[in-house]
């Protein structure tokens, strides 16, 4: 009687593959293996947003003496960090989007201000940031355009604005901005921080590449 060939008893790659998640550790089940890993992934998934969440602060903002001697300095007493409701605004508030995708984006982009920050100098002192203030500024009123001054509408909604209890003049102007299209940032560029010189040119040159 012949013998059968090992190519008849050889299990096949997919039963090999098989095999090996049934059987993936000689000491642990795969069972403990994939609570083991559902744990791990809780875990890095919790420390992500931590870390995430611990850089979207104001604290962390001005842990850097460029950001806290310069435009926190000039937050420090408007509207947005100090009014009769006591409702503010921080700096991730204005320059950080809410939404999950917009946020990481974000934060990739900070990488950059982070080399600044360690390698170039490039805003150390307040010479070298007056120097780059209208560049500065330039970036992120061309954010704020491209998004309809997102994070702008974050708090500020212009279906539930009552112009009727704002200035005659403020809320007529205000509402007449809104019906020709305008979004926030382009009458509200220097809303918690000071202007640099030729601001105004600038941020003409900015509107006029979304018309």
């Amino acid at each position: 009687m012949a013998e059968p060939s090992s190519n008849a008893t050889k299990p096949g790659p997919i039963r090999r593959f098989w095999n090996f998640l049934a059987r993936p550790s000689a000491v642990f089940s795969l069972g403990l293996l994939t609570i083991g890993g559902f744990i791990v992934g809780i875990g890095f998934w919790g420390s992500f947003h931590w870390a995430l969440e611990m850089t979207n602060t104001e604290k962390f903002c001005i842990s850097c003496h460029e950001m806290k001697e310069n435009v926190y300095a000039e937050y420090q007493g408007t509207a947005h960090q100090n009014n009769p409701s006591g409702v503010r605004a921080t700096c991730p508030d204005c320059h950080v989007p809410k939404e999950w995708g917009p946020k990481i984006i974000r934060k990739i982009q900070a990488s950059k201000e982070l080399y600044g920050h360690f390698i170039t100098g490039s805003i150390e002192t307040p010479e070298k940031f007056r120097d780059e203030r209208l560049y500065l500024a330039s970036r992120v009123w061309r954010a704020m355009k491209a998004t309809d001054s997102r994070e702008c509408r974050n708090c500020h909604s212009f279906d539930f604005m009552d112009f009727t209890i704002q200035a005659s003049r403020a809320g007529k102007a205000h509402q007449t901005a809104i019906d020709d299209g305008a979004t926030c940032i382009d009458c509200h560029q220097g809303i918690a921080h000071d202007l640099p010189e030729g601001y105004l040119e600038r941020y003409r040159e900015i509107a006029a590449e979304f018309d």
